[in-house]
This record gives structure tokens, C-alpha cells and sequence, in this order.
């Protein structure tokens, strides 16, 4: 959003409207927003690209080591120290921008350098934190912070790497914690078993998923304010708002998908297994057919547009509950590594999705932007079938301790082995 605030939009060409669906009464509305824009930028579309593709340049570094440094050395400092670096970095790119698009492009990759560690040192935590009937909860949480400087200070006096070192948790509640993870937290993760992950298929169907679920998912953060303004001639007064409509529904979505999840587990209503089949591939399946009806819409039925959107994004809202949360099931010890190798290749479509929607749009047409959505939704469906085949929730035999560990249990504990469905 704030990239098409900060910058001049060219005016569209009388040849572009001719050929383009536009009913004469948005072209005129577009002539009116062409003239009384004041953006400080003048930056091309070829520049607009590759500054939004410039964060995951940086981001692609730090999965994997990040990934490995918090299951063996605990992700406690490196998550903290990320979360400084990113909100500096956030806080002198306007700065940046006013001196040079160069500095922009630096600072842009620094603060994905910074925010590569963020998720898998997370993830590490969530692993030996997590009770086995709350890590979909757990996680959807987590991704709610903000990249501040103050909540990162809250962070190093509040948590620790793992529940044997934290000194505010009672003995119940460290033995309820400790009973339902299948490894001994309180030892640093043994050498990483990198043969059998990369030809386990479970983590495979993760693998891919987690590329398919960011196609779509950067495909549309960066082309969604730009979409309102060119095909649905939102004015940037409300172009902010209405953007952020769809970002809501996702988030709202993945909480409480999330709680449902963990209740129905906890229930042994349902297995892991398929509960994480079913909520990412309602997630993909929900999200292409939203996709492609969007692409049908023009500023003349704006409205429903925004409709179609939100419910797009409120189904991928379900991937918390799926494959998002899935690699936490299959290799507790090695989530954080785990994390680190998904999100390498999940990190790829930031950098190709902005440049491809650029190329299939060249003009900003209705018809143009319908091709992009048809290509969100092809990735769907590729998404659906690989991951509704292959995924599993259960724990990896690479994963386990190669010696059974037995720790006091609270009385009344509740029953924590899944129910087949």
C-alpha cells in the first residue's frame, strides 16, 4: 500500500483505454485521479518491482542457518536480535527513500535479512513449547507480533528457549508441556538428519505447499493496492482501507480456524492427519475459485471485487491450521530446521511473483489482471493435490528420540494421543 501512495502513477494512454473493458465512467474517474495525484516519487514500474522484490533477496539467506543456530543453540537471541534490526530498518526507510532508490534497495534487504531469522527461530521455540493439542494456536499467535524495538526488549526479559529454563512456570505446567512433546527439550538438537528429510514425503508436501500458499500470498500483497487503483479506480483515501480488508479476513480466519483445530484434536474427534489435509485444501481450493471470480469484475461492480477478495484471503486464512503449523508435527526437534528449508523455496515466489504480475500487466488492464489471478489460481490447484496426497500429521521416525524418556505427568492429565479418523 504504501508504494502506490509514495508514487506518480502514468497517465494510462487513449490506445490502452480503447482496448481495455473500462466503462467510460471509470476511465473519466481515472482522468480525475491522474491529475490530482501528488506522490513525492517518480519511480517506473520496473523500479516499483524490483524494490518490493529486494526484501526477499534478503530473506532467502538467513531460513536454513537461521533455522539450524536456534534448534542448537536455542532461537530465543536470534529472534530478539532480528525483531531490533527489522524495526530499525523499518523506521529509516522513508529516510532512505528521500536520498536514493539505492538506499531504499539496501535497507530493503537488510530488513529481510533480519526478518529470514524471525520464523524459523519462532518456530524452534514453538516446538519445545508447545503441547501437542496446541501448536496451531500457539503458532497463529505467534506470527501476530509486530517487528518493534519494544516488544523485541519485552521479548529477551519474557522468554527463554525452552520450558526447563523458564523461571516463571510452575512444576505442573512444565510437566504437562514436557509429557506431550515426543523429545527431551532440556538437550541441544543431535546432528540434523538432512538425507531422510529431503526424501521424506511428508515434508515434501509441505515443501511445496508452503511455495504454492506464498505464490498466491505475495502475488497479491504486492499487486492488491495497485489492482484497487488501476482496474477498480479506488481513490487513495480509500484505497488504504479497502485493501486492508482482505489482510484482516486472513488474520481473523487463521485465529480461529486455529482454536477450532486444537479443540477438535484435543477431543480426538479427528486425526492430525487429516485435519491438516482438510484445512489447507480448503485453503487453496477456497482461494482459487474467490481468484477467478475476481478476475470478472471491473469498477463498475467494485464492491463485489472487495467481497471476492476478503473471501479469497479468509480461506487462506485456513493454511495456520494446515501446512503452516504441519512442519511442528512432523519434526518437533527440527521445526526450526524444518521451517528454514520450507520457507527457502517458499521465499522464491517474492521474488518472481511481483516481477511476472508486472509482465502480465503491462497496462493495467481488467483483462490483463485476470490472467495473474487465473495464474494464483493454477498454483492453487497444484497446491491442493500434492499436499491433500502426501501430508501427514504425525510425528517422523528421524524425529524421535532414539531412547524413550519418561517424565512425571499431572494428575488428571488430559488424554494427548490422536484418534485415527
Amino acid at each position: 500500500m504504501a508504494i502506490v501512495c509514495m508514487v506518480k502513477t502514468g497517465n494510462i494512454s487513449s490506445e490502452t483505454r480503447l482496448n481495455s473493458s473500462f466503462p467510460e465512467h471509470c476511465t473519466n474517474h481515472m482522468d480525475d485521479q491522474n491529475s490530482i495525484e501528488n506522490a513525492e516519487f517518480d519511480w517506473d514500474k520496473s523500479t516499483q518491482t524490483k524494490l518490493l522484490s529486494s526484501f526477499f533477496y534478503g530473506f532467502i539467506c538467513t531460513q536454513i542457518i537461521g533455522g539450524w543456530l536456534s534448534d542448537t543453540y536455542g532461537g530465543r537471541r536470534f529472534f530478539g536480535v532480528a525483531l531490533i534490526i527489522a524495526g530499525i530498518a523499518s523506521l529509516v526507510t522513508p529516510v532512505c527513500a528521500r536520498t536514493s532508490v539505492n538506499a531504499v534497495f539496501v535497507v530493503r534487504v537488510i530488513l529481510g535479512l533480519s526478518s529470514g531469522l524471525v520464523l524459523p527461530s519462532g518456530n524452534s521455540i514453538i516446538g519445545r513449547w508447545a503441547p501437542i493439542m496446541e501448536k496451531s494456536k500457539l503458532t497463529s499467535f505467534a506470527y501476530l507480533g509486530g517487528f518493534t524495538v519494544v516488544w523485541a526488549i519485552a521479548w529477551f526479559l519474557c522468554i527463554r528457549d525452552t520450558p526447563d529454563i523458564n523461571q516463571w512456570i510452575s512444576k505442573e505446567e512444565l510437566n504437562y508441556i514436557k509429557s506431550s512433546i515426543q523429545f527431551d527439550t532440556s538437550k541441544r538438537t543431535a546432528v540434523v538428519p538432512w538425507c531422510q528429510i529431503a526424501k521424506n514425503p511428508p515434508f515434501l508436501a509441505i515443501l511445496l505447499a508452503r511455495f504454492c500458499v506464498n505464490w498466491v500470498l505475495y502475488a497479491l500483497v504486492t499487486s492488491i493496492p495497485t489492482f484497487m487503483k488501476t482496474v477498480l479506480t479506488y481513490d487513495i483515501q480509500s484505497n488504504g482501507a479497502v485493501s486492508s480488508l482482505p489482510f484482516a479476513c486472513q488474520v481473523l480466519t487463521g485465529f480461529l480456524i486455529s482454536q477450532l483445530v486444537d479443540y477438535l484434536r484435543k477431543k480426538c474427534v479427528i486425526s492430525t492427519t487429516f485435519i491438516r489435509r482438510l484445512c489447507s485444501c480448503l485453503g487453496f481450493v477456497g482461494s482459487g475459485v474467490f481468484l477467478i471470480g475476481t478476475g470478472f469484475t471491473s469498477c463498475e461492480d467494485r464492491e463485489i471485487a472487495v467481497v471476492l477478495l476478503s473471501l479469497a484471503f479468509l480461506f487462506n486464512g485456513f493454511h495456520n491450521a494446515g501446512c503452516l503449523v504441519n512442519n511442528i508435527d512432523i519434526g518437533q526437534k527440527y521445526a526450526g530446521t524444518l521451517l528454514g528449508l520450507t520457507n527457502t523455496l517458499a521465499i522464491f515466489p517474492g521474488m518472481v511473483a511481483p516481477i511476472v504480475t508486472g509482465i502480465l500487466t503491462p497496462n493495467d488492464t481488467a483483462e490483463e489482471w485476470r490472467n495473474m489471478f487465473y495464474v494464483c489460481a493454477g498454483v492453487c490447484l497444484l497446491g491442493t493435490v500434492v499436499y491433500g496426497c502426501f501430508a501427514s500429521g504425525e510425528v517422523q521416525e528421524w524425529a524421535k528420540d532414539e531412547t524413550e524418556i519418561n517424565f512425571e505427568k499431572p494428575e488428571n492429565n488430559e488424554k494427548i494421543e490422536n484418534t485415527k479418523f
